[in-house]
């Protein structure tokens, strides 16, 4: 759509709708078909799922420790969170650690889990560099695993809500982020080093037109339809209740081919300000690594 589109747009979180979610994984054929160095990197993603709430990715550190969003966690807890890897093997946690600010969250697993992705070196990649991520986007096709790819196209500071001082580094990447990218690895291209996590896709409505479509959506009243959930229960709706769904399908699953990662140096800050709780954590590997620029490849 452009860059005019993207100046005068608003930010949507990348996870996915609540929609049927899956309770299993599948990704035979894509393992299948990656070489050795997309192999390694599959093995570190996880499909991260708040039941009754919604799904995003994630993504398993080299120290055990596993990361996503913040907002993809929700509102769930140690006993309810879930995460599937690429084996379709379920895990469990014995602590969660949000930081609503970062929009990040680190996962402690009841068990030892390896395999895991570092983070890397390259702080700040010059613009242009090639960058991947793989995740669920929308739960496409079931639950499989896609290679999302684009570029950095820049860099921007956030600063979070009720927070007056503190900026948060994001990178600006021109790529497909959809719902359901939320909370995967952002790698440099042909690479296995984190330099970022998913965490906005752009749509470029006007910020007033969600709040009108949510207050369509709680108009009870008018026309009744009976509507069949995914599971067989029956639920009455209104004629401005079906309305507000179309619309938002619409306002959510539209966007510019424009996304944002939090940079790699605030997950090691996080780190950092939490090691003495995390796992396998050595004192070196919560460092702010060192700010290099290298030739786009």
């Amino acid at each position: 759509m452009g860059v005019f589109s993207a100046v005068f747009g608003l930010f949507t979180f990348a996870q996915s709708p609540t929609t049927p979610i899956p309770t299993s994984v599948d990704a035979k054929l894509t393992l299948d078909a990656a070489g050795p160095a997309q192999r390694k990197s599959l093995a570190a993603i996880y499909l991260v799922i708040c039941p009754d709430v919604g799904a995003g990715s994630g993504f398993l550190l080299d120290t055990g420790t596993m990361v996503t969003n913040s907002h993809v966690v929700a509102t769930c807890t140690e006993q309810t969170l879930i995460g599937i890897g690429t084996a379709n093997k379920q895990v469990r946690f014995s602590r969660v650690i949000k930081d609503a600010d970062r929009d990040l969250a680190l996962l402690v697993p009841t068990e030892r889990l390896v395999n895991g992705l570092k983070l890397a070196q390259l702080d700040t990649p010059p613009p242009g560099t090639p960058v991947t991520t793989w995740g669920y986007p929308f739960i496409y096709n079931g639950a499989s695993p896609l290679l999302s790819v684009g570029y950095v196209a820049g860099f921007r500071e956030v600063t979070p809500d009720n927070a007056k001082t503190k900026r948060i580094k994001h990178i600006i990447v021109n790529g497909a982020f959809n719902h359901g990218n939320s909370g995967g690895p952002l790698l440099i291209a042909q690479e296995n080093e984190v330099i970022g996590i998913v965490v906005l896709t752009y749509n470029f409505y006007p910020a007033g037109l969600k709040k009108l479509i949510d207050q369509l959506s709680n108009q009870k009243f008018g026309m009744q339809w009976t509507f069949t959930q995914p599971d067989g229960s029956q639920q009455n709706v209104s004629e401005a209740q079906i309305t507000a769904a179309i619309l938002d399908e619409f306002y959510q699953k539209t966007q510019v081919m424009i996304g944002e990662a939090v940079g790699a140096s605030e997950l090691l800050g996080m780190l950092k300000e939490h090691a003495s709780e995390l796992p396998g954590l050595e004192p070196a590997q919560a460092q702010k690594p060192r700010v290099v620029s290298a030739p786009v490849k």
